[in-house]
């Protein structure tokens, strides 16, 4: 805990002037760095929700949560940053008046967060979050909503990776791949996903054109990552066309879409990835 002087009223003042200090200087630093906003701002809980797709939720009681782990908020991202300090003086008072409180040992009441995977988001309580960190603890009291979401919620810093799920939650609606699959199928360039359910669509309906049967959409998934992804990725390996920095999904676009360029056909073959793997360029 920062020092004390003696007097509650003070070291609050003292704790929110601090505070207030970190932030102003935290975010020259910032702009120094050239940093993006979502870097040091407080992360919005419908943004993240939004782009990981909500499947439900259920409470997960009143517990004790690390204060590091509280990463955003429901509805107050410009009043805090990411390490929860003011951004502004406008509830100066009600954040001393915590101070006060936090400082003198009376009975402060659990706040209210959403849990997503392993973060954590206030509902009610920004206030009491802020006083804290600013007095150095490392937990607090909680009644935790766990929200259950379709993509695994890792790697959302920021909304450029937040941009990223959400391409990947579109594309995982179209085509519902699951297993192997799943884990196989990723990109780094949001775009790629809506090419990639264009691409297995179209193979699909060529393939129900052919059979003259319908495919539902697990299906499609299904036979479309074994009968033409799994194959084309041998012959992508054995023809050393992958670039390095490339996923092999990427890979599998960038060739499938400068076969067609070279041939006009959906045919795959030897004498076909020769000509592919003469053009070095990466598609971006």
């Amino acid at each position: 805990m920062p020092r004390e002087s003696g007097s509650p009223r003070v070291d609050a003042e003292s704790d929110f002037m601090r505070a207030r200090r970190h932030q102003v200087l935290s975010g020259l630093a910032a702009r120094v760095r050239n940093d993006s906003d979502d870097v040091v701002q407080s992360m919005s809980f419908d943004e993240v929700v939004a782009a990981l797709g909500r499947r439900g939720e259920h409470y997960g009681g009143t517990r004790v949560i690390p204060l590091d782990a509280i990463v955003g908020s429901v509805d107050k991202v410009r009043d805090f940053d990411r390490r929860f300090r003011p951004t502004s003086t406008r509830s100066r008072e009600r954040w001393e008046r915590l101070a006060r409180a936090s400082r003198t040992g009376e009975d402060i009441p659990p706040i209210e967060v959403y849990q997503v995977g392993d973060y954590y988001f206030v509902r009610d309580g920004h206030h009491r979050v802020s006083v804290a960190r600013s007095l150095d603890l490392k937990l607090i009291e909680a009644q935790v909503t766990v929200v259950d979401t379709l993509l695994t919620p890792v790697g959302i810093a920021d909304r450029a990776a937040l941009e990223l799920k959400h391409w990947r939650r579109m594309m995982l609606e179209r085509v519902p791949f699951a297993g192997e699959a799943r884990a196989a199928i990723t990109v780094d360039t949001p775009a790629f996903y809506g090419e990639i359910a264009e691409t297995v669509e179209a193979w699909a309906a060529r393939q129900m054109h052919a059979e003259g049967a319908y495919m539902d959409r697990d299906t499609m998934a299904r036979r479309w990552y074994e009968e033409e992804f799994l194959p084309v990725a041998e012959l992508i390996d054995e023809a050393g066309v992958k670039g390095p920095t490339e996923t092999l999904a990427e890979a599998y676009l960038r060739v499938a879409c400068e076969r067609y360029r070279l041939i006009r056909e959906h045919d795959w073959n030897a004498d076909i990835m020769e000509q592919v793997g003469k053009i070095k360029r990466k598609r971006r």
